[in-house]
Order: C-alpha cells, then sequence, then structure tokens
C-alpha cells in the first residue's frame, strides 16, 4: 500500500508529519509523491489564520475527489484543522475515513490498518498529553537540513491566538531525547538544526524549573559533524543574557535570531495581550546589537489588528525604519472564532489592513535592499541547496537565511558542488533581496 502525504501549515506541523512517516516506515508501508498513485492519503492540516485554515479545506476537498474516483481507498486528515474542526469535517466531508488531533500522531499506524479494514476511526487525545518524542523520522527536507521540535503548545494566549486550545499548554520535551534525536539527525546527513516551538525561548522552564535553552545549545554543539545551530521563534520578552552569550560564544550557533514583536504600539500590544511594550523591544534590539554585532534579526508584524488607528500604523511605520530589521514578514490580522480579539471592537476593513501591510512591505523592501547590497566585499560561510538549471551557477544560504522564508546568496563556479556541501563564497553583488558571490574554497 503507497501513502501520500501533504503536510501544511508551519515547520513544526512538518516535523509531526515526518514521525507519522517514520511510524509508517517501520510498519513496511511505503510513499509516493504520485497523488493519481496513493491508496492513502494523509492530510496534516493547518488553521493558524484563515488563508491557512482555506488551504486546508481545500486541499482535503481535493483529496476527497480522489476518493470518489477510486483511486483512493482511505483518506485520513490529522493536525490542527482537524483537532479544531473534528465534527465538521465528519458531517461535512463524508470521504474522510479518519481524524487525527494534534495529540495522537502516534496512532497513525492502526488508524491507517483500521481504515483500510473499512473502519472510521477517530482520535481526539487531551491535547494537553506529553507529545511524542523519541521516535524515528523521515525527514522531507532534503537531509542536509532538519528541524528539531523541542517543546509543543504554549502558555502566552495572546489575544488573536488559537494554538493554546489546540495544541495545549507548553509542554518542553526532555533534554536527552532531544540531543539524541539531533544525534541521529547528523548522522543520516543532517548539518544544519533549526530548533522550532511555539516559543522556543521558554524551552525548559516547565519540566525543569528553569529555562534551558543556553543549555540545550551548549550541548548540541558537542555533535561532531554538525554546522549550524538556528535558532526560530524567541519572544523578546524572554531573552536574557545567558542566551545571547549562548548565541554569541558557540561558533555552531548561528548569529540569526527570528523573535515575533507582532507590533510596536504599546496600544496594540496590550490590546493583543503581548507581554512587552516597544521600549522593551528596543533594549532587547540594542543589546543582541551590542553584544552580537553581525546578528541577523528577523520579525513578524500583524497590520489591522482591532483598534489600531492610523496613528498606531505610523508607530509602527516609524519603528520599523528605525530599526532596520535584516528579516521581516507582515500578516493581515484573521479573526479566529474563540479567541478574544474576534470579538473586540474597532474590527478594520480588510482594505485598511492590506494597505497597511502593503505600506510596511515597501518600507522594508528598501531596507532589505540595501543591507543586501551592503554585504558586498564580504566574505561568508554558506550551504549549497541546489544548482541553477543550465547555468555554472548555484544557489546557496548563509547564516541569515532560514529555508524557505528568507533570501539566498547565488554563487557562479565551473565546480561540481553537492547539496548540504559548506563553502566559503565573496559577495560581489546583489539582486533586490538575494546576493551574488564566487567560490573562494
Amino acid at each position: 500500500m503507497k501513502i501520500l502525504f501533504v503536510s501544511l501549515g508551519c515547520d513544526k506541523n512538518l516535523v509531526d508529519s515526518e514521525v507519522m512517516l517514520g511510524m509508517l516506515v517501520d510498519k513496511g508501508y511505503t510513499f509516493t509523491d504520485d497523488e493519481a498513485d496513493a491508496d492513502i492519503i494523509v492530510v496534516n492540516t493547518c488553521c493558524f489564520i484563515n488563508d491557512a485554515k482555506e488551504e486546508s479545506i481545500n486541499t482535503i476537498l481535493e483529496m476527497a475527489e480522489l476518493k470518489k474516483s477510486g483511486s483512493c481507498k482511505a483518506l485520513i486528515v490529522s493536525g490542527c484543522l482537524a483537532q479544531r474542526y473534528k465534527e465538521e469535517i465528519q458531517t461535512e466531508i463524508e470521504e474522510v475515513d479518519a481524524i487525527l488531533g494534534t495529540s495522537a500522531i502516534d496512532k497513525i499506524v492502526e488508524t491507517v490498518d483500521a481504515v483500510l479494514e473499512g473502519k472510521h476511526e477517530n482520535h481526539i487525545e487531551d491535547i494537553n498529553l506529553t507529545p511524542v518524542y523519541g521516535k524515528k523520522r523521515v525527514v522531507t527536507t532534503g537531509g542536509h537540513f532538519a528541524y528539531l521540535k523541542i517543546a509543543e503548545g504554549c502558555d502566552k494566549h495572546c489575544t488573536y491566538c488559537i494554538i493554546p486550545k489546540i495544541r495545549g499548554n507548553y509542554r518542553s520535551i526532555p533534554m536527552e531525547s532531544l540531543i539524541a534525536e539531533a544525534e541521529q539527525l547528523v548522522e543520516n546527513g543532517a548539518k544544519e538544526i533549526i530548533l522550532v516551538a511555539q516559543e522556543t525561548t521558554l524551552y525548559g522552564l516547565d519540566i525543569y524549573g528553569s529555562r534551558k535553552l543556553p543549555q540545550l545549545l551548549h550541548e548540541l554543539c558537542k555533535i561532531k559533524g554538525l554546522y549550524w545551530i538556528r535558532i526560530l521563534y524567541c519572544y523578546p520578552e524572554e531573552i536574557n543574557d545567558e542566551l545571547i552569550q549562548a548565541i554569541k560564544t558557540e561558533k555552531k550557533v548561528c548569529h540569526y535570531l527570528d523573535m515575533p514583536i507582532q507590533h510596536a504600539s504599546d496600544a496594540i500590544l496590550k490590546r493583543m495581550g503581548r507581554r512587552t511594550n516597544q521600549t522593551e523591544i528596543r533594549e532587547i534590539i540594542a543589546r543582541l546589537r551590542t553584544e552580537i554585532p553581525d546578528i541577523c534579526l528577523r520579525t513578524t508584524l500583524i497590520t489591522g489588528f482591532p483598534g489600531e488607528t492610523e496613528a498606531d500604523h505610523e508607530e509602527l511605520m516609524n519603528f520599523v525604519d528605525e530599526m532596520e530589521f535584516d528579516r521581516l514578514g507582515v500578516f493581515t490580522y484573521s479573526p479566529e472564532e474563540n479567541t478574544p480579539a474576534a470579538e473586540m471592537e474597532g474590527q478594520i476593513e480588510e482594505e485598511v489592513k492590506q494597505r497597511h501591510q502593503a505600506e510596511i512591505m515597501e518600507l522594508q523592501q528598501e531596507i532589505a535592499f540595501e543591507k543586501a547590497e551592503n554585504m558586498i566585499g564580504r566574505t561568508v560561510d554558506a550551504i549549497i541547496e541546489g544548482k541553477v538549471a543550465d547555468e555554472n551557477a548555484y544557489v546557496a544560504r548563509t547564516y541569515k537565511d532560514a529555508p524557505n522564508v528568507d533570501g539566498y546568496l547565488f554563487i557562479n563556479t565551473e565546480r561540481e558542488l553537492m547539496t548540504g556541501d559548506y563553502v566559503t563564497a565573496k559577495v560581489t553583488g546583489s539582486n533586490e533581496y538575494d546576493i551574488i558571490g564566487e567560490l573562494v574554497y
């Protein structure tokens, strides 16, 4: 029996997909990328914002058509949308044979076995169960980099966010298990490990009584064959001096930090339920740049949050202009049912949200293009991502570039390189968000 896996949403969801793939491999199942060739289809869904919800629903409906035509024998829906809208899926999409909630990924094998026998299975477990860990994974990122999910759930309860209600409270994965998993990933070819969670900065607080992300970094840096460690999703109020020093002193830790701030207006931050203000955000950015002058800072923002005024928007624009983030993404606010923000007064028209988003991205574009141009003349280490078709050029990433969200370095060379190779290049030019270079060695 051949299984097609469709993994939607974030990299944390991708790790869940890879864990499920690993469990199925152990039971002898094989996989296909061709939906027409699949006996079983698993859609691992997302519903963080409305666009993600729509993508998940449309994908399920598309796969349901294959079930109707008879080429697919069983359709399974897992992940966040399954957890949140299980009744609606059962009622509205009769082609779905089984539903797996966010805490039930370890039930994938018995679920596949059951649906092949014609049974309907639904596993919606307590969202606060101990997260599944220590399982074999099938890495789907190409092998030269891999995500390491260090915790599940979130305790922040921002007013716009549904995650705590579908992923549960913050639960760290024991350090010894993470180190063993990272060692296995490196043994299988990974040279870059990317730490992910709903929030990485609180790692260990729930099971060890104190924040242990710095200690985890020190332990991971001992793994032979590992070149880079990248940290995503660090909330600004939780970044302390111990973490800054670990990033500064450990050579394998990239001078890169993903720090979602969401806004800069204190009034909006308060309505969002964020636990920081603009002054504190400025202070942590200043500290990071003083201690680690070459640090690359990525952030995300939300425009059109309920109650956002033109003055709030201008304050955010001025903040972005002054801070000059290296990388920045902007989402328009998406009202999610059963969240406090969805019930707030002062909901913003979609047209205004889109205008605010476009204005910030236009400003950030100028900043990003200038930063790319300022890289000219620098020598940088990079990891090869692939070859440019029909050209003597390769696509690479520097320490400033997380996979799939940031820019690229294009290296012109006649040398034969392989995906995953680490090289050193001199930057000779820039092209908008990307940079161009030549091989040094």
